[in-house]
């Protein structure tokens, strides 16, 4: 697809009407996602797969892997993140996740995913309190699959179980837990808390408001956060309701993303091109920061560094970036 432009995305859930978890998933919906991505400036990106029946896996993970095996997408496409089945079933922490679907940590099952994944697995969401965390963390660092907490009501304790056994980030830091947690001790807290674990954060604006996205910056400084857009299936569509997960979702032209019978999000609207000027315009951030945060960061996270040629997007009169 020729040159690499733009940022990089660790957790891209779909686009465009297109659900990379969905039971219907086709090889031709994935390629025309893939392909609307990269022209909007993801230069690289995980496909994220989220807390599925079992079958959904077997079917969904080898189509996706053989799609990212094409000539087009190898340089764009190094692997998977699974956000699940291993989180924790709790209301708040399970977010939208389904909790039927969930699993405790089985390290056999993870097996049977990256064999479905033809070894492909580069990032794993897994609940720090969830039977088996620690051993299953362990096994999946053996694996050479980096691991982020996630989605949980761990407490520090088995926290620092987690980092010790080899986790090493966090993803959506502040989403994925009930509105109301203990004040002074929570995975909010506790993850800000442990140097030994990066933040991903959802900078869309709509996720967390921008004077938590600046204290998660301070405390972990900037060497230790990544940014994300966790983009739904309904990213990239223009403002107005869509069907999603048996309800109406409604875009509104800032670009937020909700259920408008109960008032909750529905995931991201954004891409991570978004996403970045999103932050950019909100905290003032420079570009070599930004750089760091969206494109370095998140590579080295799953072990990767920048590669070669990769070049930068056109810029608009306010300075922000366009699609490639």
């Amino acid at each position: 697809m020729g040159a690499l432009h733009g940022f990089v995305d660790l957790q891209v859930n779909g686009f465009r009407g297109v659900d990379f978890s969905s039971p219907e998933l086709t090889e031709d919906a994935a390629v025309q996602a893939l392909r609307g991505l990269v022209a909007d400036g993801t230069a690289l990106l995980l496909p994220t797969v989220i807390t599925a029946p079992e079958a959904v896996y077997a079917r969904n993970l080898p189509l996706l892997a053989q799609v990212m095996a094409r000539p087009e997408f190898a340089a764009h496409v190094p692997g998977f993140h699974l956000e699940g089945p291993f989180l924790c079933q709790r209301d708040g922490a399970a977010g939208a996740h389904n909790p039927g679907w969930m699993s405790a940590g089985d390290p056999a099952y993870l097996d049977r995913l990256q064999a479905w994944a033809g070894g492909r697995i580069r990032l794993i969401t897994i609940a720090p309190d969830i039977a088996g965390a620690a051993a299953l963390i362990a096994h999946a660092r053996r694996l050479g699959i980096t691991v982020a907490l996630g989605h949980h009501l761990g407490s520090a304790a088995e926290m620092d179980a987690a980092a010790n056994a080899g986790a090493t980030c966090l993803t959506h830091l502040g989403n994925g837990l009930p509105h109301l947690v203990n004040r002074h001790s929570n995975p909010l807290i506790d993850g800000l808390a442990d140097d030994r674990l990066a933040a991903c954060v959802i900078g869309d604006g709509h996720h967390l408001p921008w004077n938590l996205v600046k204290v998660i910056l301070r405390a972990k400084g900037v060497e230790r956060c990544a940014l994300v857009s966790d983009a739904s299936s309904l990213a990239g569509l223009p403002a107005g309701s869509y069907p999603c997960f048996g309800a109406t979702a409604v875009i509104t032209e800032e670009g937020r993303l909700f259920n408008p019978a109960t008032g909750y999000l529905m995931g991201s609207a954004f891409t991570i091109r978004r996403v970045v000027n999103a932050t950019r315009r909100a905290l003032g951030l420079d570009d070599a920061t930004l750089h760091r945060l969206a494109v370095v960061n998140p590579l080295r996270l799953i072990g990767l560094e920048p590669p070669a040629g990769l070049e930068p997007l056109p810029r608009a009169a306010d300075g922000g970036w366009l699609p490639a």
